[in-house]
């Protein structure tokens, strides 16, 4: 009914986030830092954060308009019509829903890890080819 308003909030307070840390800095590919490790900058990350609960978000709303489930009109959720209905659709939110943002979030965690251990394998490789 409503479940994609958990990855909505979870994107809108991403988004503030990384508007907030991209205000007054430079956009570098990637920070190494004293012990030669090569890191993705955070802000960049985030970047990717917003873009996959957008879409994802997107997506659901899609879904939930095809199925009539959201309208052009007030209340714009079928579910607010009555308290029953109202119940089922917060349940949901705060089940589904979060599960989805959860979900998302944690595939964007691994990404990153995956990506940090990417760009420090050409780190490890760039060196053994110095030395040799």
């Amino acid at each position: 009914m409503a479940c994609f308003l958990a990855p909505v909030t979870e994107a809108v307070i991403v988004t503030a986030v990384e508007k907030k840390m991209e205000a007054g800095t430079k956009d570098t590919v990637t920070v190494e830092n004293s012990e030669g490790v090569v890191k993705i900058p955070l802000r960049r990350k985030l970047k990717w954060l917003t873009r996959m609960l957008w879409g994802g978000a997107f997506l659901l709303a899609f879904e939930h308009v095809w199925h009539g489930e959201v309208t052009a009109w007030f209340p714009f959720l079928t579910a607010m019509s009555n308290a029953e209905d109202t119940a089922e659709m917060l349940k949901e939110i705060g089940t589904t829903g979060v599960c989805m943002a959860a979900l998302i979030t944690a595939v964007w965690a691994g990404i990153c890890r995956a990506a940090d251990s990417i760009m420090n394998r050409k780190t490890d490789e760039e060196t053994e080819v110095a030395k040799a």
